[in-house]
């Protein structure tokens, strides 16, 4: 008996030792070692697609990020700058060349920052999830949030191309549609214009009972202030179908609905209640495109109209 308990006493012990030493070298990996593509000397972002890689904390080096861009010939300061965020398959040049035609016509400067992860198959907390938490459960520094390295970008921008804009428009397809709401909700003070979040796979409510990212129970939020923001929570009719991408399956998500849409619209529906109890300012709005599905590019298209309507910045050419 002292023998088997000697034995299992040692397995125990093993077993806690390797768990405990793969968690600590996946820290190391994840949040201490240097991450991302080189830094190169940045010049004035090109007419037509161009890329830049920059640091994407303002006080580390820790973490660079590839930035894609498109400029079409036209364009000029003060013109309409748009951030496009890709989806969970993190391609964001993909999503670039969506809206190359949409820019063309448009006048639109595309900035597409990529938000690369060789485990974003495994966790998500980093990108569609604001990175508010690391994967171990740990917050991190809101200088460290995926929605401030955003403003990073829209600041690196404005710096070396002598930009005046003081604010862009931002759509997001599927985690990008999470990360765009998200942002709204946690960072009203950004200099979004008019934010777009299309097709996301699952929202957080504004439901103190449940925990980030489902609700809003461990952070702090102002939604007062997020609700003065211009978000449009875009969904296709067509996006009924839990089989296409990523489709989240927890109990907590089942409860927003059995779908996108039916999640699109359970989120909409508990924002605009919660403003009508406190009889708050509400500047969101729904939309449901007509014969589309989860499809970004389509879904792209259809924002078009939203960006153009934006009251506070100049006004796009038909």
């Amino acid at each position: 008996m002292n023998k088997t308990f000697r034995i299992l006493k040692k397995v125990i012990l093993s077993t806690l030792s390797i768990l405990l030493l793969l968690s600590v070298t996946g820290y190391v990996y994840l949040y201490i070692l240097p991450k991302g593509p080189e830094v190169k000397k940045t010049n004035t972002v090109k007419i037509g697609i161009d890329s830049i890689v920059i640091y994407a904390y303002k006080d580390s080096k820790r973490k660079s990020i590839k930035v894609w861009t498109y400029k079409p010939i036209n364009w000029k300061d003060k013109d309409k700058i748009v951030f496009v965020m890709h989806g969970g398959g993190r391609n964001a040049d993909d999503y670039l060349n969506a809206w190359i035609d949409l820019a063309d016509k448009n006048n639109l400067f595309i900035v597409a920052p990529e938000f690369e992860n060789k485990f974003s198959k495994y966790t998500t907390n980093d990108y569609q999830e604001g990175n508010l938490f690391t994967f171990f459960g740990t917050k991190n520094p809101k200088s460290e949030w995926a929605y401030t390295v955003v403003e990073n970008i829209f600041d690196h921008i404005k710096s070396v191309n002598s930009i005046t804009n003081e604010q862009y428009d931002i759509f997001g397809h599927s985690a990008g549609g999470q990360f765009v709401h998200r942002m709204v909700m946690l960072m009203p003070e950004s200099r979004i214009g008019t934010a777009i979040a299309a097709n996301s796979g699952f929202y957080t409510l504004p439901n103190k009972k449940l925990e980030f990212p489902y609700g809003t129970q461990n952070i702090e939020i102002n939604l007062q202030k997020s609700y003065n923001n211009r978000l449009i929570i875009l969904l296709g009719e067509l996006d009924n179908d839990p089989s296409l991408g990523t489709f989240r399956t927890t109990d907590l998500a089942m409860e927003q609905g059995a779908n996108r849409l039916e999640r699109g619209t359970t989120f909409f529906n508990a924002n605009k209640e919660l403003k009508n109890k406190n009889n708050w300012t509400f500047n969101w709005e729904i939309d449901t495109i007509k014969n589309v599905g989860h499809d970004y590019k389509k879904m792209s298209e259809k924002a078009i109209k939203w960006i153009k309507t934006n009251p506070n910045i100049a006004t796009i050419n038909d």
